[in-house]
């Protein structure tokens, strides 16, 4: 008899192990890698394509306070859809190869979505061929790339927006002389579009304004300083710059600053940032086009849980523009589009 008790309490005690082994809470759980939030999602996809989907952004860069303002803006939509989202970009932008590094970790990660903001219009084309051919729904953000595998792009309408930064120096340099642009990269939609942008609107609407240098720093602010003591130097009589980013504007400012030339020379920049916000407050800056950061990266977001849900979504997704000087820069409707 006590062996039958014996035997049957052992079987009692396996069956509660198995029980517990089956159904008992983990001590911890974490969701600080990519892997193990791919993995979560992808557990999570089996019951709805949307619920905490996985969708990792990648940026191109973190140098700049406006990649973090689109982290906010993104990091917002992801508790807003109960997604989870990973956000990287490499250190600075003119990293490509790194970027595509960061692209094919991401598409290894077998995630629901991407959000991408491409260095290169064109490098990126066969890694995100990829991800069409996997059934992952690509959305572009701030820099679009040249295919249509993108569902959508969130971004501004940054022809439009140079162009208004043209007619702004047009203005305030009475509609005549030397200028030039100072921008972050050719491969970019952005620097492409900004240059075509600014370049197209003097050409078209003021005769009387000549361009005479178009530099690319890649964002660097060193480099961009270099770049407008050289221009400077070349051309004694330059009246105005267009700084094309937040690194080129700053870098410009420093230039003009370094060459003694600090209220002889018109600024205006991209973007905003505490060094942009505090040259403009004193004058060195004539004032600067800001986007919606925080608005593209929710934006982005938004059309990848969309997307996933099967929606149709719009091929462009402006996130508009403004501009701001110290007239206005304290406005409350231009002080929610500005970070530090």
């Amino acid at each position: 008899m006590r062996g039958k008790s014996l035997r049957w309490l052992g079987g009692l005690a396996a069956v509660v192990f198995v029980a517990a082994a089956c159904g008992g809470t983990p001590a911890s759980t974490s969701s600080t890698s990519p892997s193990a939030a791919a993995a979560s999602a992808s557990a999570s996809a089996s019951a709805s394509p949307v619920a905490k989907a996985f969708i990792p952004m990648i940026s191109k860069g973190f140098q700049h306070q406006f990649w973090q303002a689109v982290k906010q803006g993104a990091d917002k939509a992801a508790l807003q859809f109960s997604v989870t989202i990973t956000f990287q970009g490499p250190e600075n932008e003119s990293q490509v190869d790194k970027q595509l590094e960061m692209l094919q970790a991401a598409l290894n990660q077998k995630p629901q979505a991407l959000c991408f903001a491409a260095l290169d219009s064109k490098a990126a084309i066969p890694l995100l061929q990829k991800f069409k051919d996997a059934n992952i729904p690509v959305i572009g953000f701030d820099s679009g790339v040249d295919s249509d595998i993108p569902l959508a792009t969130a971004a501004t309408d940054n022809i439009a927006a140079a162009g208004a930064a043209a007619d702004k120096m047009a203005t305030l340099i009475g509609g005549s002389g030397e200028v030039a642009i100072v921008a972050h990269d050719q491969t970019s939609r952005t620097g492409i579009d900004r240059v075509k942008g600014f370049t197209d609107q003097i050409k078209n609407k003021y005769p009387n304004i000549k361009i005479v240098a178009t530099q690319y720093g890649g964002g660097d602010q060193l480099k961009s300083t270099d770049l407008t003591k050289a221009i400077l130097q070349a051309n004694p009589n330059l009246k105005g710059i267009f700084g094309a980013n937040e690194g080129s504007a700053i870098g410009v400012l420093n230039g003009v600053k370094e060459s003694n030339k600090s209220g002889k020379v018109t600024v205006i920049g991209y973007d905003s940032g505490q060094q942009q916000m505090d040259a403009i407050r004193g004058g060195t800056e004539a004032g600067a086009i800001t986007q919606d950061p925080i608005g593209i990266g929710f934006k982005c977001v938004e059309a990848a849980v969309n997307a996933l849900k099967g929606q149709t979504l719009p091929k462009n997704i402006d996130t508009g523009f403004k501009w701001y000087d110290k007239t206005n820069i304290d406005n409350p409707d231009i002080a929610a589009l500005l970070y530090k």
